[in-house]
């Protein structure tokens, strides 16, 4: 129960309240996620003034209820926290429109990290508002705002100058145009991602490696139009670059890898799943090169071989992740010697082998030395046996071994009915 003094200010009447001050309270609410300030919020009228205070709703998530989140809960937020909102996480609240984002810009200067992403009702209007009034924004992802173009790139480049990490991946309507004044305007970029942009070409990734010079993380999945002068032109003016991430990139060949193998020294992650001109020179000499990789997705890079394994074993200690799905000449002799390296007794923890035909149980035997291997892929490597795959399990019992078996075909039955169930294939 609580007073009222004369003033009209609600007093507290339980003990907890009476003895902690206000200052105190507000600190602890300060912890709370957004749930468990809505629970404290019932508890009484003064807990409800103080877990409502805007202070405690600096970073609010969404996620868990964007079924539920309509617009008017976003503009009712936004009123409520003012300047205080700094991190806000609209993930997959499809019911929010530019006319919430608007309030929100209008309301809470002070933002810096805002994820719209699978938000399908924002447009450009609403960046336009945010690019106006929220000076502070750093970080902010689009990802599958399929109304999003270069108008909004245009006026994030022209009002938020500290952008350092920006997220267009799948907004097909965004091009080369956008991507360069955004480069322009917000030179202070270290992540960049437009995933499945198509018309994110070769002048929008020079324009980025021009004016973005201290970019870290870049991801330019399905991007197939670009070319070895982009990658390269990357290579040579992001000295920093750590994550790359170029699969589905079709046109690339030796020439970007062995530009990232000179300029990259501090690369840890690279992704060419899908590049089928990548040879074994390229890998060679990025395992010369970068000994700080630590994933390497090589899916479809169907040219290499064990030599490329070789040398990642001697030059890569860290290597942490290696997928080599589809990668068909690679055989027992590669995963021999990448067992033998640097990286397998102490780093390597996943390593992704469906769908190479030439591997066999010898290959299992070799990695029972890799004591730190947490889980192995053998999808359609169809020369593994139950045998061996139950020898690694004695050796590594916490490992995970994805793989399947086809079935033995059943006699024919003469009488009685055909099974009921398919037996196509067994998980292991």
């Amino acid at each position: 129960m609580e007073s009222e003094h004369k003033s009209g200010i609600t007093l507290p009447d339980d003990e907890i309240s009476r003895k902690l001050p206000k200052e105190i309270l507000l600190r602890i609410f300060s912890y709370l996620d957004v749930t468990s300030l809505c629970r404290c919020g019932q508890v009484s009228r003064y807990w409800n003034i103080l877990a409502l205070d805007g202070s405690n709703w600096q970073k609010i998530d969404l996620f868990d209820f964007q079924r539920d989140i309509e617009g008017p809960v976003i503009e009712n937020i936004s009123q409520r926290c003012g300047g205080f909102l700094k991190y806000l996480r609209l993930r997959g609240c499809q019911s929010v429109g530019s006319h919430s984002i608007r309030t929100l810009a209008n309301y809470c200067h002070n933002i810096e990290h805002l994820d719209l992403s699978e938000c399908k009702k924002i447009s450009d209007v609403a960046i336009q508002q945010l690019s106006r009034n929220c000076a502070k924004l750093t970080a902010i992802n689009l990802e599958s705002c399929s109304q999003i173009s270069d108008s909004s790139l245009k006026a994030l480049s022209d009002g938020c100058p500290n952008l350092n990490e920006i997220n267009v991946s799948w907004c097909n309507l965004i091009t080369e145009n956008g991507v360069e004044a955004l480069a322009r305007g917000c030179n202070k970029i270290k992540k960049f991602s437009s995933k499945g942009c198509k018309q994110v070409n070769d002048r929008a990734v020079i324009s980025l490696a021009i004016y973005c010079p201290g970019i870290e993380v870049l991801n330019l999945h399905s991007c197939d139009s670009i070319t070895d002068a982009s990658i390269s032109k990357i290579a040579e003016k992001c000295c920093n670059l750590k994550q790359l991430c170029v699969s589905k990139c079709t046109e690339l060949t030796d020439q970007s890898l062995t530009a990232l193998a000179m300029n990259n020294q501090y690369l840890n992650t690279l992704e060419v799943a899908g590049c089928a001109q990548f040879t074994d020179s390229g890998f060679i000499a990025l395992a010369k090169n970068c000994k700080y990789l630590e994933r390497m997705d090589l899916e479809e890079c169907s040219l290499i071989t064990d030599a490329t394994l070789q040398n990642l074993a001697l030059g890569c200690p860290s290597l942490e992740k290696l997928t080599l799905s589809h990668c068909e000449l690679i055989t027992d002799e590669g995963i021999r010697q990448l067992a033998g390296g640097g990286c397998a007794a102490e780093s390597l923890s996943v390593l992704e082998l469906d769908n190479c035909p030439l591997i066999t149980d010898a290959t299992l035997d070799h990695l029972i030395t890799c004591h730190n291997l947490q889980r192995i892929e053998l999808y359609d490597c169809q020369l593994i046996s139950r045998n061996a795959i139950r020898r690694l399990r004695n050796h590594l019992p916490n490992i995970k071994v994805h793989a399947y078996f086809a079935p033995v075909t059943p006699p024919p039955t003469i009488n009685g009915p055909r099974p009921r169930y398919c037996r196509c294939c067994e998980i292991l």
